[in-house]
């Protein structure tokens, strides 16, 4: 992975790596409202909510969308580059179990 793009780096200011391994990496994700994490790349991960939050998220392509998340949630995400920001009022805690292999 690019490091300049790795989420390590880029989105320090949000994700702080709980765990990795030859096989996951976990972050722990917490947004301020209206922070952002700056372009970063993700392996195929899943995405677990312990709040609701809405988030607006921005792809290399630029085809912005508004997502709405709620407590509880997982979802799958196949490998991506995005831009992250936080839409909502209140902090929006989530944490992310990349898979590399």
């Amino acid at each position: 992975m690019e490091e300049n793009l790795d989420t390590l780096h880029a989105a320090s200011n949000v994700s702080k790596l709980v765990m990795e391994n030859d096989r996951v990496r976990v972050f722990d994700a917490r947004f301020k409202p209206g922070e952002k994490a700056a372009m970063h790349k993700h392996f195929d991960h899943v995405m677990y909510m312990f709040n609701d939050g809405k988030v607006k998220i921005t792809p290399l392509n630029g085809k912005t969308q508004i997502a709405d998340l709620k407590a509880g949630q997982a979802l799958w995400m196949e490998a991506t580059a995005h831009i992250v920001e936080n839409l909502g009022k209140t902090d929006f805690h989530f944490l992310v179990i990349e898979l590399k292999k």
